[in-house]
C-alpha cells in the first residue's frame, strides 16, 4: 500500500505537572527505614528513655524523606513523548514507544503508567526506566487492535524517585489523542503482492484490444458485413455519405461498488471477529486489487441508512479515504434496510457496474428483503452477491445425530444449509453472481471473482 505512512498516528509529546493537589509521596525505603527504627521498642521496655530515641530516628528519616524529595526533578522538568511504530490496525500487534524526556541534571528512576483503552490492550502497561540527567529514556509496550474506529488514549502517569529511593513524585502529562483503527492492512498488502505476481493482472495491465467486445469506444471503420445495427454512427455516416460503424474495445477503467450491509445479521462472530470484520476486511484487499488495476471503486456501507458512502474514483488517495470509512462501519442491532440502499444507489450509479455485495441471509420462512433488493439491480447491474458463512452450522448439518435431541438439531441445520442455497440458486438463475463463503477465505473469493468478471468481460 502506496500511502501506509500517513496512516501511522502522530506522535504525542507534553510537558508534565502535578497530579493531584502536591503530587509527592514516600518511597518505598521511607517505610523500610521506619520499621528499622522500631528496634528502639525493645530496650524502651526496660528504660523509657529510648522511646525519644525511636522519636529521633522518625525524625531523621523525615528529613531524610524532605531532603531527598529536593533532590527530585521537578515536574516542570520532565517532557513525555508518545510514539507509534506502524499503522493501527484490526488484530495486527504493533508497538508504541514511551520516551521520559529528563531536562535536569539529577538522574532518577520512573515508572510510566499510560492510558490505553480495552480496544487496544487488556490493561493499562506499566513500564520502568531510568532517566539519566539531561536525557531521555525510552520503553515500548504492545498492542493488538481487537475493535475497529476511533479510540481515546489518556494521559501518561509518571511516579518517579531519585536512586535513594525514599520519597517520589507523581505527575501528569496531557498526551490524550484519538486514533483510528482501520482494517486488517496486512492481508490488504498480502492480496496485491498475489497480484502483482498473477498472469491475469499482466494481461489486464496490457489492456490487449479485442474488437467486437467491451462497449468502450476506440474508432470508426467502414462498415461490413456482419456488424449490428446498433453499432453504426449515423453522423458519420451521414458527413461521410457511407455507412460507418463504430469500434470498441475492454473497458479501461470500469466501476466497482463494494455494498456492505452492517445490520444485525453481520454481528454474528465466526473466529473472534464479527461477520461485518471479516466482510470490511475482504472489502479492502478488494478495493486495492481492483484499483491497481485501473477501476474505480466506490463504497457503500448501510444499516437502517446509509451510513458511508463514497463516490467511485480511483487513485492512491482515494484508497486512503476507502480506508478512512472502511474503519468506521460498526454493526447495528436492528436489520439492515436493503430495499433503501438498493434505490439509493440506482439513482446515484447510473452506468452499469459491478456491485460486489458483502452479507447474511435471514433465517425467516419468506424471501429475505435483501434478495429482494439484490434483483432489483440485476437488469441494470452485474451484481456479485456474497454471503458469508457460518462454519458451525455446516459442520452441524454434516454430523451424525447420536441422539433424539441432536437429531432435531441437524435436521434444523440440514434445512437452513438448503434453503441458503436455494436462495443463492435463484439469485443465479436471475443473472447474479452468487456464493457463500467462510470468512476465513472470503477476501481471496472476492478477489478471484473480481478477476475472472475481468478476465471474462462479464461487465
Amino acid at each position: 500500500m502506496s500511502d501506509r505512512g500517513t496512516l501511522v498516528p502522530a506522535e504525542v509529546q507534553a510537558a508534565a505537572h502535578s497530579y493531584k493537589r502536591f503530587g509527592v509521596a514516600f518511597g518505598d525505603r521511607f517505610f523500610t527505614l521506619l520499621l528499622l527504627g522500631l528496634i528502639w521498642i525493645v530496650p524502651a521496655f526496660v528504660d523509657p528513655r529510648f522511646v525519644y530515641a525511636l522519636l529521633a530516628w522518625d525524625a531523621l528519616v523525615v528529613l531524610a524523606w524532605l531532603a531527598d524529595l529536593a533532590q527530585l526533578p521537578n515536574p516542570s522538568q520532565l517532557t513525555v513523548r508518545r510514539s507509534w511504530r506502524s499503522a493501527v490496525a484490526l488484530s495486527i500487534p504493533s508497538d508504541i514507544d514511551l520516551t521520559l524526556i529528563n531536562s535536569s541534571d539529577k538522574t532518577m528512576r520512573a515508572t510510566m503508567v499510560d492510558t490505553v483503552p480495552v480496544e487496544l490492550r487488556n490493561e493499562p502497561p506499566a513500564l520502568m526506566v531510568k532517566g539519566a540527567a539531561r536525557s531521555e529514556a525510552t520503553a515500548r509496550y504492545r498492542i493488538c487492535p481487537a475493535q475497529r474506529g476511533d479510540v481515546k488514549l489518556g494521559d501518561c502517569y509518571v511516579r518517579y524517585q531519585s536512586v535513594l529511593r525514599i520519597a517520589e513524585r507523581w505527575v501528569r502529562a496531557s498526551v490524550s489523542q484519538t486514533v483510528r483503527i482501520y482494517p486488517n492492512l496486512e492481508d490488504a498488502k498480502r492480496h496485491s503482492i498475489v497480484l502483482l505476481r498473477s498472469r491475469q493482472i499482466a494481461a489486464e495491465r496490457r489492456r490487449s484490444r479485442m474488437r467486437g467486445i467491451g462497449r468502450e469506444f476506440e474508432s470508426l471503420r467502414e462498415y461490413q458485413q456482419g456488424d449490428e445495427y446498433r453499432d453504426i454512427c449515423w453522423t458519420a455516416a451521414a458527413r461521410r455519405g457511407k455507412l460507418v460503424t463504430r469500434v470498441y474495445q475492454i473497458e479501461r477503467s470500469q466501476t466497482v461498488w463494494i455494498v456492505i450491509d452492517s445490520g444485525r445479521l453481520m454481528r454474528a462472530r465466526v473466529g473472534g471477529f464479527s461477520k461485518l470484520d471479516h466482510a470490511v476486511n475482504s472489502a479492502l484487499s478488494l478495493a486495492q486489487v481492483a484499483l491497481y488495476s485501473g477501476d474505480r471503486v466506490g463504497l457503500v456501507a448501510y444499516g437502517r441508512a446509509i451510513r458511508q458512502q463514497l463516490p467511485a474514483a480511483k487513485g492512491s488517495a482515494h484508497l486512503r479515504q476507502l480506508i478512512e470509512q472502511l474503519a468506521l462501519v460498526h454493526e447495528e442491532v436492528s436489520e439492515a434496510d436493503h430495499l433503501h440502499m438498493a434505490g439509493r444507489l440506482l439513482t446515484d450509479q447510473r452506468q452499469r457496474s459491478l456491485i460486489v455485495w458483502l452479507t447474511d441471509l435471514a433465517e425467516t420462512a419468506m424471501t429475505p428483503e435483501v434478495i429482494e433488493a439484490a434483483a432489483m439491480m440485476m437488469p441494470k447491474h452485474l451484481v456479485l452477491f456474497v454471503v458469508i458463512g457460518q462454519p458451525d452450522l455446516g459442520e452441524l448439518a454434516a454430523k451424525k445425530p447420536q441422539s433424539e435431541t441432536e437429531m432435531y438439531q441437524v435436521a434444523a441445520a440440514q434445512e437452513m444449509v438448503h434453503r441458503r442455497e436455494l436462495l443463492l440458486a435463484r439469485l443465479r438463475e436471475r443473472g447474479a453472481l452468487a456464493l457463500e463463503v467462510n470468512s476465513g477465505a472470503i477476501s481471496l473469493a472476492l478477489v478471484n471473482s473480481y478477476l475472472q468478471i475481468k478476465e471474462r468481460n462479464q461487465l
